[in-house]
């Protein structure tokens, strides 16, 4: 029972079934009636669509008939609901959690999708499916938010390269902000409308020579400071001051290397290349220091990491910052000699179980070291 008024359409592009053939099918068990009965009602809405929303038992006929429909037919009724106004809300958002090739029509379209249930699906769906909703048209800045708050890569890129998303000025701050490890964001915010002269200064400490020419050609950039300021940066790391120095000598290298890095960080120019670089000047308190920052680990944690029984901890946290696993083993090689053997050999070689999230890989070393004290945890 249909308790809204269906109205006559002014389109042509097809006949709507006649209500006999819809009967017919109605009193037919087998699933190809089924099927065709689900997409002639369908056509049926669409041809004289309802000036209200559908009837709680006709919301449900369509539920019911989708949930026993095949995949094809899944994709064609997701295609057909896509625009449509008067499509029943609960069937478009399983619509929306179903497989993405169904999914997606519904995710980047429909307008009966609500902010709770694009939120839903940035919680509860694939990866492709969240990139599709950070594709989705005009969505709004709370979604946006949500989008930058996981942090994913590829979501990011998705969001950066959708001009009609509304993204706050923090938002934007924040995108620019994690562009420093995702490099692939760097290019679409220098043209975003969005991009402000103060963040394009921010970014021009870290991106490459062609972009640096994008941002100064859009924005009033004094190219000669930022670069002084970028090349004094990088440079500190591995030619400290005279009185740094002098501070080396008086037995406070540590607290040289925490400056350095904290000169660093401010310059835009920590990354994962120069621990690895750190390394390999057999500067270990520097790797301590910039790994901590980097990660947003506490130096003790870090330190518990170096001296643990396993490296399985230290690989975690390398891979928090975007080293690589390829090369975890030969910068574990390197840093037992610059520490007396430790982290030890125990336990298998966790790099080799495949490709780990940043995130992920984060929630795993602070579950292994636990508090800033360093009690070694088995991981869970």
């Amino acid at each position: 029972m249909v308790l809204v008024q269906l109205v006559p359409a002014t389109r042509t592009d097809g006949a709507a079934p006649r209500p006999s053939d819809l009967l017919t099918l109605a009193h037919n068990p087998s699933t190809e009636a089924r099927q065709r009965l689900l997409l002639g009602v369908v056509a049926l809405c669409d041809a004289c669509p309802p000036t209200g929303e559908l009837s709680p038992v006709l919301s449900e006929i369509f539920l019911t008939l989708a949930r026993q429909a095949e995949r094809d037919v899944r994709k064609v009724l997701s295609e057909k609901l896509a625009h449509a106004e008067w499509a029943p809300p609960a069937l478009v958002n399983v619509l929306a959690l179903d497989e993405i090739e169904i999914a997606r029509p519904i995710l980047e379209s429909s307008p009966i999708l609500q902010d709770e249930d694009l939120l839903r699906v940035l919680i509860e769906a694939s990866l492709e499916h969240q990139i599709a909703v950070a594709r989705r048209p005009r969505i709004s800045g709370r979604v946006a938010d949500a989008v930058i708050d996981q942090a994913e890569p590829a979501v990011l890129m998705a969001l950066t390269t959708n001009r009609t998303a509304e993204i706050s000025v923090e938002g934007v701050r924040r995108l620019v902000e994690h562009s420093r490890r995702i490099a692939a964001l760097r290019g679409p915010l220098t043209r975003h409308p969005l991009l402000t002269e103060a963040l394009a200064e921010q970014m021009y400490r870290w991106v490459g020579t062609a972009l640096r020419q994008s941002i100064a050609a859009r924005f009033t950039v004094d190219q000669e400071a930022l670069g002084a300021a970028v090349h004094a940066a990088v440079d500190g790391i591995l030619r400290p001051t005279e009185a740094e120095e002098d501070t080396e000598g008086q037995g406070d290298r540590d607290e040289m290397e925490r400056r350095l890095i904290d000169k660093l960080q401010s310059a835009g120019q920590l990354r994962a290349g120069l621990l690895i670089r750190a390394v390999r000047e057999k500067r270990l308190s520097l790797f301590v220091h910039g790994l901590s920052a980097l990660g947003g680990f506490a130096v003790g944690q870090v330190r518990t990491a170096l001296t643990a029984p396993t490296p399985e901890a230290l690989y975690y946290a390398c891979a928090a910052v975007g080293i690589d696993r390829a090369v975890f083993p030969t910068l574990l090689v390197e840093l037992r000699k610059l520490n007396d053997s430790l982290p030890g050999d125990q336990g298998e070689p966790v790099w080799l179980r495949g490709a780990l999230s940043q995130g992920s890989a984060a929630r795993a070393f602070k579950v292994l070291i636990g508090g800033e004290q360093g009690e070694h945890k088995a991981a869970v």
